[in-house]
C-alpha cells in the first residue's frame, strides 16, 4: 500500500524526467541499507560450512574403508554369498548369537563341523516358541531331551529308538566288543544270544541266580567245545511239559553217591541209578533185580 509521500516522489521523478531542459536535482537518498552477512557471523557462517566439509569427507572415507574390509560385493559380503537357495557361507564363520536357519547343509564335497568352546546346543521349537526338543554336545557328555530319539540308516530304516517305555534296537546284530561283556541289571528278552567265532560265550551273575525262560523251548549248542553249567547252589532243569531227554553217546556222573548194597553177588562193577522221593540220584549196585530202596541212607 503506497503512502502519500511515496506518490508524491513518484510524480517528482516523472516530471524531471519528461521535461527537457531543466537542471532539478534529485534528492539525495536520507536512509544507505547494506544486504549481506558481515563481521563474526560471516566468520561463524563460514566456519560452519568448512566443518560440515570436513565431516562429509571422514564420512565418505570412512564408508569406502567400511565397504573394503567387510568385503561388500552385488553378491553378498565376505564369505557371505546370497544365492537363489539361500545364504551360502565359504570357510570358517563364527555367530556370537542365536542362529535362526530352516535346513543347514554342507558343501557336497565336504563335511558340517560345529564346534564352540563349551557346548553346542540345538533347539526344536512349536509355533508357540516352546522347546519341544534339544541336543546338546558337551565336552565330557552328550544330551538329548524330547520325546522320543531314533537313529535311522542310509535307506531310512530305524536302527535305535529311545522313548519313555522301551529302547529298541532294530539292527539284525547287536555286537558287543567289551573284554567285560554286557551288564543288564533286570531282564533281557532276545531270540539269540551268540558269541563271536573262536570265542567263549559266559552267561553269569555272580550275586544272584541265572534263570531262562522260553515259551516253546531252550536250546543251547556248541559245535566245537564243551557247554559248562556252574553253581554254588543247585542246578535245575525243569519242564512243565515234557520230558527231559539227554541224548548223547556217553551220559558221566561221576559223582553221584553210592547207596547201601541191596542184595548179595559179585556186582562186577555194574551200578544201577536210583531216584529218591525228592529226585535226589545215587548209585546201586546192580544186581539180578533192582537194588535200589525207597528208604536209602542217600534219600534220608
Amino acid at each position: 500500500m503506497r503512502t502519500s509521500k511515496d506518490t508524491e516522489q513518484m510524480v517528482r521523478e516523472q516530471y524531471t524526467t519528461t521535461t527537457p531542459g531543466t537542471s532539478l536535482e534529485r534528492p539525495k537518498n536520507e536512509y544507505v541499507y547494506k544486504i549481506g552477512i558481515y563481521g563474526w557471523r560471516k566468520r561463524c557462517l563460514y566456519l560452519f560450512v568448512l566443518l560440515l566439509l570436513i565431516i562429509l569427507v571422514v564420512n565418505f572415507s570412512l564408508t569406502i574403508w567400511i565397504l573394503k574390509v567387510m568385503w561388500f560385493s552385488p553378491t553378498g559380503m565376505g564369505h557371505l554369498r546370497v544365492t537363489k537357495e539361500g545364504l551360502r557361507l565359504e570357510g570358517e564363520s563364527e555367530f556370537l548369537f542365536p542362529l535362526y536357519a530352516k535346513e543347514i547343509h554342507s558343501r557336497v564335497d565336504s563335511s558340517l563341523l560345529l564346534q564352540s568352546t563349551h557346548n553346542v546346543t540345538v533347539n526344536a521349537r512349536n509355533s508357540n516358541g516352546e522347546v519341544t526338543g534339544r541336543l546338546n554336545v558337551g565336552p565330557k557328555m552328550v544330551e538329548f531331551h524330547g520325546q522320543q530319539f531314533q537313529i535311522n540308516s542310509k535307506d531310512g530304516k530305524p536302527l535305535f529308538t529311545v522313548d519313555e517305555n522301551e529302547v529298541v534296537i532294530g539292527t539284525d546284530k547287536l555286537r558287543v566288543t567289551g573284554p567285560e561283556g554286557a551288564l543288564f541289571e533286570h531282564s533281557v528278552e532276545t531270540p539269540l544270544v551268540k558269541a563271536e567265532a573262536f570265542k567263549q560265550l559266559r552267561l553269569e551273575s555272580p550275586t544272584r541266580s541265572l534263570s531262562m525262560d522260553a515259551p516253546r523251548g531252550i536250546n543251547i549248542k556248541a559245535q566245537a567245545g564243551n557247554i559248562e553249567a556252574l553253581s554254588q547252589m543247585d542246578i535245575k532243569l525243569h519242564s512243565s511239559d515234557g520230558v527231559l531227554l539227554l541224548d548223547a553217546e556217553t551220559v558221566r556222573l561221576p559223582k553221584l553217591p553210592e547207596g547201601t548194597r541191596g542184595g548179595s553177588g559179585v556186582s562186577q562193577g555194574l551200578y544201577e541209578i536210583c531216584v529218591c522221593p525228592d529226585g535226589k540220584l545215587y548209585l546201586s549196585v546192580a544186581g539180578v533185580g533192582s537194588t535200589c530202596q525207597e528208604y536209602s541212607r542217600v534219600c534220608q
